[in-house]
């Protein structure tokens, strides 16, 4: 899914990797990083954030950063065998940043693929749009 804000890649960059802003412009309620670390500071490879949105609980590690340009993690457990969600970001000839967020998953129950494709890609819409319209202002 694609988004374009208004702000500079390095300012996207700057709230995508900081899991603490992620509850002010997502669903997400609150952020966390496992071992205690402080969300509000700029994540590294291998911390394992923990999101809680009502009783749903996802745990995702940062596996790839590549700064004002990429960010890439994998969810931990919930309903898929392998998730890997990346976040590219790239300067836009119209001034701003074009956010492209996109996912390749496998479901561990059989035939449920097409349901999480559908499901993904509004979640991933609203997650690209939250972080264009938060960065932007």
């Amino acid at each position: 899914m694609t988004a374009h804000s208004p702000a500079e890649p390095a300012a996207v960059y700057a709230a995508l990797i900081r899991a603490g802003t992620w509850p002010l412009w997502s669903p997400i309620g609150e952020a966390q990083i496992e071992g205690g670390g402080d969300p509000g500071e700029p994540q590294k490879v291998g911390d394992t954030r923990i999101f809680r949105t009502g009783s749903h609980v996802a745990r995702e590690r940062v596996v790839a950063l590549e700064e004002d340009r990429r960010f890439v993690y994998e969810n931990l457990g919930g309903p898929f065998r392998a998730y890997r969600g990346t976040v590219d970001l790239a300067p836009s000839a119209r001034g701003g940043t074009d956010i492209t967020w996109s996912a390749v998953f496998v479901p561990k129950l059989p035939f449920s693929g097409p349901f999480w494709r559908r499901y993904l890609t509004k979640f991933m819409k609203g997650m690209a749009e939250g972080l264009a319209a938060y960065a932007g202002r």
